[in-house]
Parts: C-alpha cells; sequence; structure tokens
C-alpha cells in the first residue's frame, strides 16, 4: 500500500470477527475459529491480514472488532494495536446484523454522522491498493445516501458464492463504479452460475457493507423495528457503567438475522442499495477445496501439504492434507483427497465434496459430539 494513502474522511472500519467456520472442521473450531489461523501461508492469522489491509483506509484508532467473549484474548494477542474501547463483545452469537448495527450504533453516538465499513475477519484480499481504491468510492457512494457493498467480478460459475445482480450505473461524483443492485441471489446451481458469468450482470456477494451508520439504522428501522430497539438500548449503555446489565438483559432477545436479510435486500428493493465492482482477488475460504486451491495457484495436480512438523508420503496423489499430529500419512494414488488430522479427530473427504463437511458438524450437534466442536 502505497505510503501516501490517507485514511478515508470520516470513515471507520468494523471487523465483524465471529462464526465457527464449520465447513473447516476439524481445523476450525469454536474456541479457535478460522479467523484465528494462517490458511494462506502469510505466516499471520486472517484476522491479522484483515488489520493490515484496513489501517491506510481508517487508521489504526478507528477498527472496531466485534467478537464473543470466549474469543476476547486471542484477538488481543493478535492485534495488541486495537484500542479497548474499540473491542466490542458479544455474549453469544446472534448473526450478522446485531454485529454490525450494534457497532453502528456505538459509533454513531461517539461521532454522528460517521461513516462505516463492515470487513469480515476471515477473507482473504491480496491487492491491498485495488481494495482501498473501492472502499473509497463506497464510502462517497454511502456519503451520498445508499447502502453500499462491494461485489467481486467472478472468475468462474463458482456455487459456493451468494451473487449480486447489478444494473444502471449511479451518477455519485467519486464513485465512477457505483452501479444499482436489482438483487441478491443465493447460492446457485452449477447451471444457473455458468448464466450469471455468462450474463456479465452478477458479482459475488463478498459481505463488505458501507453506510452512513445513521443510515444503516435507519434501513434496519424499516424492516426489523424491534431488533433496532434492542439496538440502540445497547447502545446508549454502551459507555456507561449499566453496560454489563442491559447487555446481559438485551441481547439474548435479539433477533437471529443476517443483514443481508435485514437490511441489503430490504434496501436493495427500495432502490437505496449500491455496489462497486471489486477489481481485487478476494476469497472467503469457506471450505478446504478454496484453500487447496489457493495454495495450489489452482494446479490441479498439486497435493498441498499444511502444519508445522506435517509427516506425509504421496505417490501419484493431490488435494490438500492438513496435519495438526505427529502421525505418518500416506497417500497412494488417490486424487483431490481432503485429509485433515487433528489429536481428537479426523476427516477424509474429496475437494468436490468440501462444501458437504457442515452437515457432519451438523450431526454431531445433534449427537452430543460437542467435545471435538
Amino acid at each position: 500500500m502505497p505510503a501516501t494513502r490517507r485514511p478515508i474522511d470520516r470513515f471507520y472500519s468494523v471487523i465483524p470477527a465471529g462464526g465457527v467456520g464449520s465447513r473447516l472442521w476439524p481445523l476450525s473450531r469454536a474456541d479457535a475459529p478460522k479467523f484465528l489461523h494462517d490458511l494462506t501461508g502469510s505466516g499471520q492469522t486472517l484476522l491479522r491480514d484483515t488489520w493490515d489491509r484496513l489501517v491506510p483506509v481508517s487508521g489504526e484508532q478507528r477498527i472496531m472488532v466485534v467478537t464473543g467473549r470466549a474469543h476476547r484474548a486471542a484477538v488481543e494477542k493478535q492485534l495488541p494495536e486495537l484500542a479497548d474501547r474499540n473491542v466490542v463483545l458479544e455474549s453469544e452469537g446472534r448473526d450478522s446484523t446485531a454485529a454490525i448495527c450494534l457497532a453502528a450504533a456505538i459509533l454513531e453516538r461517539r461521532e454522528p454522522g460517521v461513516i462505516i465499513g463492515s470487513f469480515a475477519a476471515d477473507h482473504v484480499i491480496p491487492d491491498t491498493e485495488l481494495f482501498a481504491e473501492a472502499v473509497s468510492e463506497a464510502a462517497l457512494a454511502a456519503d451520498a445516501g445508499y447502502i453500499v457493498t462491494i461485489g467481486i467480478r467472478p472468475t468462474e460459475p463458482a456455487i459456493g458464492f451468494g451473487y449480486i445482480q447489478a444494473s444502471a450505473a449511479l451518477a455519485i461524483e467519486g464513485a465512477p463504479s457505483a452501479l444499482t443492485v436489482e438483487k441478491f441471489v443465493e447460492k446457485p446451481t452449477l447451471v444457473v452460475a455458468k448464466k450469471y458469468l455468462e450474463s456479465g450482470e452478477f458479482l459475488w456477494n463478498a459481505g463488505m457493507f458501507i453506510a452512513r451508520a445513521d443510515r444503516l439504522l435507519e434501513e434496519l428501522g424499516r424492516s426489523e423495528p424491534a431488533l433496532l430497539a434492542g439496538i440502540q438500548e445497547l447502545a446508549a449503555a454502551w459507555d456507561t457503567p449499566e453496560r454489563g446489565a442491559v447487555v446481559d438483559r438485551v441481547w439474548p432477545n435479539l433477533k437471529k438475522i443476517a443483514i443481508d436479510y435485514s437490511v441489503a435486500e430490504p434496501a436493495a428493493r427500495a432502490g437505496a442499495l449500491a455496489v462497486i465492482p471489486g477489481r481485487f482477488r478476494w476469497d472467503d475460504i469457506g471450505d478446504f477445496a478454496s484453500v487447496r486451491k489457493m495454495q495450489s495457484g489452482g494446479r490441479a495436480s498439486d497435493l498441498v501439504i499444511l502444519g508445522e512438523d506435517a509427516r506425509i508420503l504421496s505417490d501419484a496423489s493431490s488435494g490438500i492434507v492438513v496435519s495438526q499430529s505427529k502421525r505418518v500419512i500416506s497417500l497412494i494414488g488417490v486424487k483431490n483427497i481432503v485429509v485433515v488430522d487433528t489429536p481428537d479427530a479426523l476427516l477424509v473427504t474429496t475437494t468436490a465434496n468440501a462444501q458437504r463437511v457442515k452437515s457432519v458438524v451438523d450431526a454431531l450437534k445433534l449427537s452430543g459430539g460437542d467435545d471435538v466442536l
């Protein structure tokens, strides 16, 4: 990132650091979710990579992290520069609306007119300058009153991502890339994803949202007034001695809903949602197939090996092996295999079935296997 880049005026970055990343089980666990792992080979966790990417656009003192109480120590160890007042702790996960909109409500009380950008703690974006350019455009579109998202131009018919359909250009000074959002669509089938790619009208939904905090809360109030009321009650008490009591009373009753459904989709229907097409490389590392692809540079013949002191013997095999044990793992003549070996759990699947790992986690929950989750 060029040293000459200045932080964006009135801008605050918010990092929701939650979720378990169940498709990356048994590597990602409740006590060590995927944002606390190095899955890129950078030598840093995904959370630290996210922080470093956001410092140039907002500055170290203007980054807020929303995370679970159980992860506070690990987060603060990763981010020693993080200001104490910018740590928002959730007593339990209530999905992205509560996390992002509580941060917005707190920051709006501290600094009326603030523009916030929400960026997940576990995404991979190597092109930091192109990312900063997109965020700068998004902030200007947000200041014009839009709820803004950053979409990624698809490079393949991926079925693991949601999509955004964009249409007409918006005439916003300083944001020439801004487009109107027609609608959000869920993860498609391969046939549908190919049609989206061919049309040129669709972008991957990267889950990045930028808005003036007051506009974000206004849009939430239109669709979820009870949720907004709870969030505003929390924000009013946040910087006071009453915080703990109010959190214990209000937080468990907040509705669990993703911000895509509570804010983005209603805003799109109202013509109030804009998208900036990002020109940077992006991946949410949603499963072991995406980890393998990223680590191998897309070479299908490669065997990717992760883990310190991994003891892997391979003959005519490809895929990915993640080793956290001292066990010798031998692979002979297997293609596109996924092996994740931890001290208390072993996963064996294929890259084609990597998305189905979540079903194993769901089954373990139902069967009382919480000791390995």
